[in-house]
């Protein structure tokens, strides 16, 4: 794996590709530490320093999950606070209306298509960012509104009430909405352009650094809580083993179910054409369990936390609309709601995206069919009987990701922003973009004749059974022991420190 690493230097197509992502990246970093002209940056800094310990509420998850989307920019009131989020859900609405209305899914079908769909992202993308950037301008004038800026009015009282916007006003808002919208869509031009010229999704790196920006506080958040205060003791120590231990296992299972498939076999009839005999061979059709990807998590938070935010925010003086608002963004009620609506928009996702009936409909022009199944509508039923199968697996699976960073958090003490490593939509996200940039290095890599991340054992020659059964152990067993052995060494360290 390390040689890997090194060979993609020596390629100089994936080096130049390589040089361009790391310089688009610093680019981006550099935007999320500007903060909006008008800001005091002073009361920001006692907000940041004060914001150390936070609760595992529905609404602070979800305001850490924010923070670390916009990678700490939304946190800093940057040029950048928005982040790429604008864009993503615009191309999220674009993408579920092209399924479910006619219009646009002939539109996409139509030489040109694309382009225009691609158009109408952009726009909605500059709409949805007037709209956020205005609401986050004018709650910078009273942090106490914005449940993302829990604290930041505490920070402001020990500061002796030193406003944080000091000259508020219609051109403060002004400046901020076209600074915020500006920063916005130059991201997206940003990941349009790693796309083109630099290696992975140009809009799937941006997102993966933000979150892997905010990786290091979180390590010494948790650090801090086990072994560096006062009451830490040996046995705190060895939780901080356990807990890091743990990351790494979800980690890995959530790796295992991203990659999961079920492979149905498809068979092609022979035909003779000419001389030569085409089809006769098996295929293999891969049904991903965990097929709607991230997109569950995102449309139930989205469903559950802001109408009781804009409620809380447009009726502050009803005591019984601020207790229903707290209600349904906290506490067991919030994740029992979560867990529904996942499992509603994980079937909803698969209804609208994958197609049964023109998969069987494909196979049966192509003279594939499923052995033991008929061609045509027992076909698209067997389909659609193992994708609902399937889908029922990846939802429990995403529910259970879902609700890690909250138990973690309130069982472990350590903040949400922490928490977010241990499961949640940051930790698939930051999983499935690694597994996508490796992929593409390693096409790379292979291309140019160089070895990829992984090697497997290949027996050549023929060989007897004991040879068979002594012949080299597979590469991902080496990396699991190499692991293990990190584990131990990790705990005999922070044990030492911990008694010094």
């Amino acid at each position: 794996m390390i040689s890997a690493f090194a060979n993609s230097f020596k390629v100089p197509e994936l080096r130049s590709r390589i040089l361009f992502t790391l310089a688009m990246i610093v680019i981006v970093r550099i935007g999320t530490s500007i903060t909006l002209p008008g800001v005091d940056a002073t009361v920001l800094n006692a907000w940041i320093e004060n914001k150390a310990g936070d609760n595992a509420s529905g609404a602070s998850q979800v305001a850490a999950l924010l923070n670390i989307f916009s990678g700490g920019g939304l946190q800093n009131c940057a040029i950048f606070a928005l982040g790429i989020m604008p864009y993503i859900s615009a191309s999220i609405m674009l993408q579920l209306l092209t399924a479910v209305w006619p219009p646009l899914s002939k539109l996409a079908r139509e030489e040109g298509g694309r382009q225009k769909i691609t158009q109408y992202t952009r726009i909605a993308t500059i709409v949805l960012c007037v709209f956020q950037a205005t609401l986050l301008a004018q709650s910078l004038h009273d942090p106490a509104q914005n449940y993302l800026m829990a604290g930041l009015q505490d920070a402001i009282d020990k500061l002796g009430g030193r406003p944080l916007v000091p000259n508020y006003g219609a051109g403060f808002v002004f400046t901020s909405v076209i600074t915020i919208t500006a920063g916005t869509m130059l991201m997206m031009w940003l990941g349009e352009q790693i796309t083109d010229r630099g290696i992975g999704n140009g809009v799937s790196i941006l997102i993966c650094v933000n979150i892997v920006s905010d990786l290091p506080g979180a390590l010494i958040q948790v650090w801090q809580t086990f072994v560096g205060s006062i009451k830490a003791s040996p046995a705190s120590a060895f939780t901080l083993v356990l807990l890091m231990g743990f990351m790494i296992l979800v980690i890995a299972g959530v790796i295992a179910l991203t990659q999961a498939t079920r492979r149905i076999a498809i068979t092609y009839a022979k035909r003779v054409v000419g001389r030569k005999v085409y089809g006769g061979q098996t295929q293999y059709l891969p049904l991903k369990i965990n097929y709607s990807g991230v997109m569950p998590i995102i449309f139930a938070q989205a469903i559950l936390l802001f109408p009781s935010t804009i409620l809380a925010s447009l009726f502050k003086d009803v005591n019984w609309i601020q207790r229903m608002a707290l209600f349904i963004s906290s506490g067991w009620v919030y994740y029992v709601a979560s867990s529904l609506l996942i499992f509603f928009f994980s079937y909803f996702w698969v209804a609208t995206m994958f197609q049964p009936t023109q998969i069987s409909e494909d196979l049966k022009k192509s003279g594939g069919y499923v052995p033991g199944i008929r061609p045509g509508k027992p076909t698209a039923d067997f389909l659609d009987f193992t994708m609902s199968r399937l889908t029922f697996a990846g939802a429990i699976f995403l529910t259970g990701l879902y609700v890690m960073p909250g138990i973690v958090s309130s069982s472990m003490k350590i903040s949400s922003s922490a928490a977010q490593f241990f499961g949640g939509t940051s930790l698939l996200i930051l999983v499935g973009v690694v597994l996508d940039v490796m992929r593409q290095v390693e096409t790379h890599l292979l291309q140019s004749h160089y070895d990829g991340f992984l090697k497997k054992g290949r027996i050549r020659g023929r060989v007897d059974r004991i040879q068979q059964g002594a012949r080299a152990v597979d590469s991902t067993t080496v990396v699991w022991l190499w692991v293990a052995l990190a584990i131990m060494v990790l705990i005999g360290v922070v044990y030492k420190l911990a008694l010094k």
